[in-house]
């Protein structure tokens, strides 16, 4: 029986053979995936951003905490397909779906896909697509939120805002990153693998070899 520490780190077992290369099956669910994660970003345009509003309003800057939600795609994709390039595929997907469907950002919230899914991207190259555990999540969210904020000073036009606005804006859509997408993320396949809905996947067979 394993400790609730082992679960936590995940990463690949040792001896085991990774193979990067993509399978049918891979390509299919980060397509569900990404479709299923703009269909949050929908409900999430109205009441997430009711939310970056109100926070803002009270503080400019202090919307950043109701961002994270917006970057869990790249998060999932990581998490469940564990193959390069599956956060930028998942988060981009999401994001075409939200512009597609409709929302107040239009064509922009694609570059901000893209963007997001890198930072998260970048975090699982950095780990050799080999762990997957709650750190790496956490820092894959976290990634993805700085990456928001580059994109933002120049799509959002935030490089002419000040010094205070700025430094507060990064810190709370790395820590919402880190949090809402990164923590929650992992938590979300966490509870699926745990049905049995991973079970052809890595990320599904670790939790079940650890019950």
């Amino acid at each position: 029986m394993h400790t609730a520490a082992a679960s936590a780190t995940t990463d690949a077992p040792a001896g085991r053979e990774r193979n990067l290369r993509w399978r049918v099956v891979d390509i299919v669910v980060a397509a569900v995936l990404g479709v299923a994660t703009g269909l949050l970003f929908l409900f999430w345009n109205t009441v997430g951003y009711a939310w970056f509003s109100a926070a803002d309003a009270l503080t400019p800057g202090l919307g950043g905490v109701a961002v994270g939600i917006w970057l869990i795609g790249g998060v999932l994709g990581g998490l469940i397909i564990r193959k390069p390039g599956a956060a930028i595929f998942v988060e981009l997907v999401a994001a075409i779906v939200s512009a597609l469907v409709g929302n107040q950002w239009g064509i922009e919230t694609i570059y901000s896909g893209l963007a997001q899914g890198l930072g998260a991207e970048l975090v699982f190259a950095l780990a050799g697509y080999r762990r997957f555990g709650v750190v790496t999540a956490v820092l894959a969210g976290a990634a993805a939120g700085a990456a928001a904020w580059v994109l933002e000073l120049f799509l959002s036009g935030n490089l002419q805002k000040s010094g205070e606005f700025l430094g507060l804006y990064f810190t709370t859509v790395v820590v919402s990153g880190a949090v809402l997408a990164g923590l929650l993320g992992w938590l979300i396949v966490r509870a699926l693998a745990a049905t049995g809905a991973l079970n052809r996947f890595a990320a599904g067979q670790d939790v079940t070899q650890r019950v």
